[in-house]
């Protein structure tokens, strides 16, 4: 590349073309490309380029615990989890109606890889994500109400196109939790799509919360266009475990973060 053209991409903002062009002056010269075949050439680079940089803001800004992938998911150790129907999630669909899902199951079973892996396509779709666990959902309220900024980050939960909320069930919740999840589902219900996972019955979620009427609520309107994925079976970390530590596993219970 010459010396004039380099300075002259940088204040285009054309980092993308500046990257390839050599590499395409090249082709254009031993496949005797014409100029609208070569211009198109590195337009396509610049744009590819720019994408790729979109995309991967995207993934920073979702905030995920692990970048999953559904490629990376072992499908035969758990056959009560179905295929297909993970895949037709990860078409993103089911945001574009507008409809939620809800992974439920034992832990290790991989309710969040299964949930971080769809919010990937999700994203790649060119969709915006968010992922939280429910403890940063209501540490986040805690401090923001302390701060006056409650509107500030309810707006950060209901921009999304899908919101991701893992981990219920984990643990019970501290007060006022069930409001602030309320309110996140209501305002966003046939609005914006959600998932949530839980390793505990729906039944439970009342006392999880500490508040039976809220959970009921919350249930109501997240339920109304749900797709349920229900996974029964083996603790896929565990099963993964080394020997030695199997049983300290299962003594201890530390399964609090899925496969």
């Amino acid at each position: 590349m010459s010396d004039a053209i380099s300075p002259l991409l940088t204040k285009l903002r054309l980092s993308g073309l500046g990257a390839s062009l050599e590499v395409r002056l090249h082709e254009a010269a031993s496949s005797g490309l014409t100029h609208r075949e070569f211009l198109e050439l590195v337009l396509q680079d610049e744009l590819m380029i720019r994408n790729d940089r979109l995309i991967q803001r995207r993934i920073n800004a979702a905030g995920f615990r692990d970048i999953r992938r559904l490629e990376d998911f072992d499908f035969s150790f758990n056959t009560s989890i179905k295929k297909n129907k993970i895949f037709d999630l990860a078409t993103c669909k089911f945001i574009r109606e507008k409809r939620d899902a809800l992974f439920l199951g034992p832990p290790g079973t991989g309710k969040s890889h299964l949930a971080q892996a769809i919010g990937l396509a999700a994203v790649r779709s060119g969709l915006m994500v968010y992922y939280r666990s429910i403890f940063d959902v209501v540490r986040d309220f805690l401090h923001d109400e302390a701060m006056e900024g409650h509107d500030r980050i309810l707006q950060r939960y209901l921009k999304p196109d899908l919101l991701i909320i893992d981990d219920m069930g984990m643990k019970q919740l501290p007060k006022r939790s069930g409001e602030y999840l309320f309110e996140i589902i209501m305002r966003r219900h046939e609005v914006r799509s959600t998932i949530m996972t839980s390793n505990r019955p729906l039944e439970e979620w009342g006392k999880l919360i500490g508040d039976v009427p809220a959970a009921t609520a919350i249930l109501d309107r997240f339920l109304h266009h749900a797709e349920v994925v229900q996974i029964t079976g083996r603790s896929y970390r565990l099963e993964k475990a080394p020997k030695s530590s199997k049983g300290t596993k299962a003594l201890t219970g530390s399964d609090a973060e899925e496969q």
